[in-house]
This record gives C-alpha cells, sequence and structure tokens, in this order.
C-alpha cells in the first residue's frame, strides 16, 4: 500500500465552489432538526440511560453500575443533571451537543476529502436510523463513533511532517474520549492505529504513536482505577465483565447483528425472526461497497484516507461480531460512522469516473435516488423503534407511579424484574438478588426490606422470588407487573 503521508487539500474550481455552500454545517443542522422532531418528544429514559444518569443524578440514589459499563457518558450528562432532572431538557441538549459532535468530527476530515466527499459521509451516518434515535440519548455507542472519526481523521493530518501540537492534542484527545466513553471500544480503536504507526514505512514516528497511547492511557485511567477500588484489579473486572455479557469468547454474532438491524433495540437472547428483510440490503451491501472503496483506493496509490477507516471500523466490529452471543443495533454506530468515509468516498469516485459529462450526470441521479429511497426506508425503521422504545419507557413510567399509589416514597427500595429503572422512575434505590446486576445477598435484602419501603417486581416473564411467599401481593393494572411488598409496608402502614 502507497501511503502519502501529506495531506491533500481540495484544489480546483470545483471545490471552491463547494467550499462556498457549508455542507457539512448543513448536514449537521438537519441532524438536530430530525432528533428534535423525531425523537425528542416521544422518549422516555430507557433502562440503560437511568443506569448512566442515576449515577451523576443528585435527585435519585446510583443504581448499580456493572464491570463492562464506562462512565464518559455519565460525565457528559452530569452538568444538565446538576440544573434539572427534566428528560425533555436532557434529551433537547444531547441532541444539540451530538449534532455539534458530528460536525465537529467529520470537520477533521474536510482537508483530506473535501467537502463535499466529507459532507456526504456525515450525511451517510447521520441519516441512519440508529444514529438519530441515540443522538438524543444518555447511551455511549454514538459518542465512541464519532471519537473515532475525530481519532482517525487527525491521526492522517498527524502524519503530515511540520503536524502542529494542535493535532496531536486532537488526535489523543479523540482516542481518550472514545475510552472514556467505552473502554474496551477504546482499546479496540487504538490497536489498529498503533498497528499502522509500525507497520506504515512513512508512519514510523513517535509523536503520533505517543498521541494515540497517551490518549487511551488518559480515557482508561478512571476505569482502571475503579476496577482496583471495586473489583480488585484490572483482571478481576474484565473476568466480571465477560460474566456480565454471558462469556466472551469466540461467538459468530453476525447472524444476531443482522436479525436485530430494524429491531429489538437489545437483542438477548436473539431468537427473534428478521423483519423487513428488504430493509436490510444496505447492510448487507455495506462490507461490499468498504471493500471495493479500498481496492480502487489501493489501485490510486493514494490508500491511507479510504483503507485506515475501514482498518479501524473492522477492529470495532471484532467484539460485537465474534466475541459475544448477542447484539443490538447501537453497538455498530462506531463502524458505520467509519465505513460512511469510504463509501462516501467511492461514490465520489464513481461520479467523476464517468465520462462524457451526460453520463456522469446520470449516474450522480442515480446515486441520489437511491440516496432518497435509503433514508426513507431509514425514517420508516425509526418511526417504528422510536414507538416501542416510548412504549417501553410509558411501562417504567406507569409500574413507578402505581409503585407510589402504593405508598413507596423516597427513600424506598425496588427489586425483581426492571428494578433498576422502575426504581430510577419512582425515585427509590434498586438492588437484585440474581443476574447480572446481581449487587446484594437475599438476606441483606430481606434485613434492608425490614427497615425500608421495599417492592419486589414480577412480570409475565419472570415470576416472583420466593422470599416475597409472605408479603402481599398487588397487581398494577395495565403494565402487566405485580408488586409485591411486606405487609408491615402495604400502603405505608405499619403493624
Amino acid at each position: 500500500m502507497t501511503v502519502r503521508a501529506a495531506v491533500r487539500p481540495q484544489e480546483g474550481a470545483e471545490g471552491r465552489a463547494r467550499g462556498r455552500i457549508p455542507w457539512l454545517a448543513l448536514v449537521a443542522a438537519g441532524y438536530a432538526t430530525a432528533q428534535l422532531a423525531l425523537v425528542t418528544p416521544l422518549l422516555g429514559l430507557g433502562w440503560d440511560e437511568t443506569v448512566y444518569l442515576s449515577q451523576v443524578d443528585p435527585r435519585n440514589p446510583a443504581a448499580y453500575f456493572s464491570a463492562p459499563r464506562s462512565r464518559g457518558i455519565s460525565f457528559l450528562a452530569a452538568p444538565v443533571l446538576a440544573v434539572t432532572g427534566s428528560t425533555s431538557v436532557i434529551r433537547i441538549v444531547l441532541a444539540l451537543l451530538s449534532a455539534v459532535a458530528l460536525y465537529a468530527a467529520y470537520r477533521v476530515w474536510r482537508p483530506l476529502l473535501g467537502p463535499g466527499r466529507t459532507a456526504l459521509a456525515a450525511l451517510l451516518f447521520a441519516g441512519l436510523w440508529v444514529t438519530v434515535l441515540y443522538g438524543p440519548q444518555a447511551m455511549p455507542n454514538l459518542w465512541v463513533a464519532l471519537s473515532a472519526v475525530a481519532a482517525t481523521g487527525w491521526f492522517l493530518r498527524a502524519q503530515r511532517p511540520g503536524a502542529s501540537w494542535g493535532v496531536l492534542i486532537g488526535l489523543g484527545g479523540a482516542v481518550a474520549a472514545a475510552t472514556l466513553f467505552r473502554f474496551s471500544d477504546g482499546v479496540w480503536l487504538a490497536a489498529p492505529l498503533l498497528a499502522a504507526c509500525g507497520v506504515v514505512p512513512v508512519w514510523r514516528r513517535p509523536a503520533p504513536a505517543l498521541a494515540v497511547a497517551g490518549g487511551l492511557a488518559a480515557g482508561a485511567a478512571q476505569w482502571v482505577a475503579e476496577a482496583y477500588v471495586r473489583w480488585g484489579g484490572v483482571g478481576a473486572r474484565l473476568h466480571a465483565s465477560s460474566a456480565t455479557e454471558g462469556g466472551m469468547g469466540l461467538h459468530w454474532a453476525g447472524g444476531d447483528a443482522w436479525r436485530s438491524l430494524n429491531g429489538p433495540l437489545l437483542c438477548r437472547p436473539c431468537a427473534v425472526p428478521l423483519t423487513h428483510p428488504a430493509l436490510t440490503l444496505w447492510w448487507l451491501a455495506l462490507p461490499v461497497l468498504a471493500l471495493t472503496a479500498c481496492a480502487v483506493a489501493l489501485r490510486t496509490g493514494r490508500a491511507a484516507e479510504t483503507v485506515l477507516p475501514a482498518a479501524c471500523a473492522a477492529a470495532l466490529s471484532v467484539p460485537y461480531l465474534l466475541l459475544i452471543g448477542y447484539s443490538a443495533p447501537r453497538f455498530f454506530l462506531p463502524v458505520y460512522a467509519l465505513l460512511a468515509l469510504p463509501v462516501a468516498t467511492l461514490a465520489a469516485r464513481t461520479v467523476r469516473a464517468v465520462r462524457p459529462a451526460p453520463g456522469r450526470i446520470v449516474v450522480a441521479g442515480v446515486l441520489a435516488a437511491l440516496l432518497v429511497a435509503h433514508l426513507t426506508v431509514q425514517y420508516e425503521v425509526l418511526q417504528e423503534r422510536a414507538a416501542g422504545a416510548r412504549a417501553t419507557a410509558d411501562r417504567y413510567r406507569a409500574v413507578a407511579d402505581g409503585l407510589r399509589r402504593l405508598g413507596l416514597r423516597p427513600p424506598c427500595l425496588v427489586t425483581g424484574s426492571h428494578s433498576q429503572p422502575i426504581g430510577y422512575y419512582a425515585g427509590c434505590a434498586s438492588a437484585d438478588v440474581s443476574g447480572n446486576n446481581r449487587n446484594i445477598t437475599e438476606a441483606a435484602l430481606l434485613r434492608r426490606a425490614a427497615t425500608e419501603p421495599t417492592a419486589a417486581l414480577a412480570d409475565r416473564s419472570s415470576p416472583p422470588p420466593g422470599y416475597v411467599q409472605a408479603w402481599r401481593a398487588h397487581r398494577l393494572r395495565g403494565t402487566g407487573y405485580t408488586a409485591y411488598l411486606p405487609r408491615r409496608a402495604a400502603g405505608g402502614r405499619r403493624p
């Protein structure tokens, strides 16, 4: 592979004409608008969001924070929660921040690809239903994706012999951000960047490698420190993380990812049938397009801007395709964000390669029509998935309202089925004696229930635990849940 270290600026009258229109800014503005119009007014807080937000919400007890999680998204939301606990405000702030981050991340690539290709790549990523749905949510995957885009762009720009300190700081900061938002993803992002520093002869310079390694260390510092404080070391935390994920090992999860592409939002266990198979064609075509883009770029002798993001995308897909036994559409957001860059480059090269000009116009029109059809498909899936997420959050809220009617008031404790999100909505602490979020023994729970208002929840899929046999059952109408309260606490009365 031939790699040229110098950044290739967009030249010529065509590039200057495109530069007059702020295409990337328009894409970011459209992304913000889509979130505010289609997602923000509808969506309550999901399960994982309540866990992340509870860590920094002064109004609610912190939910159990399991070993695989990282605290970056909690830190991002902390300033908002310090002012208000309003879900609408949190959604609006995150929607605007994610749009700004989209612009900033892809803006790094403008000197590498030019304004047109950069904006097209941003549009391809921002137009995905999963990108729009998770933009205003307090979830880490989108932020890892945008950090990865920025990191790869800064890495390429850092290969210039006269690269400034600002470029190196940008590179280290982007890697640190990705690692802070999700530790494991930060490691998978840094690995190909560090490997490139050793494999590509002209990139064997210490400054970019030190920036990547320093960013990884800075982003991982909190996760590592917490590993020693709570689990006794990094190895112990990784072991606990593997157990929480169902056992990390060789698992082919590609079929799970395909089946869950258009929902459910979490496919665990992933035994659902494939819905809307015709709407998955873009996903099946994505690796083919990316490989084609790399092959074309290798023939041109300027492959870095195409091959590096594809390599980083491949690395980031490894844990979600090969190491876990379930899937969720959001897991692949970093992969989509990076692959949008070579796909946009391929589309632009395809149009430019057509001669004469009338044929070029026809090809551009066909590609534009395909893009419109693709965005239409994404909008249809977004509507369905947003409605499902809203129904789930509404059910959590309804159960919490039912617990309040039974007399449960903070300080209180919720255990059992979906105790973490329901406890957050009710303003109660949550605890579980089994499962991935086990953080208390049955004896300790019963001692706590003797002094604190407590409810154990069971739904149709989870029978009540044995220790509630002497507790009073209260069916929460319209929710599918039954709440079990110690008799001394039913309705807030004591014996």
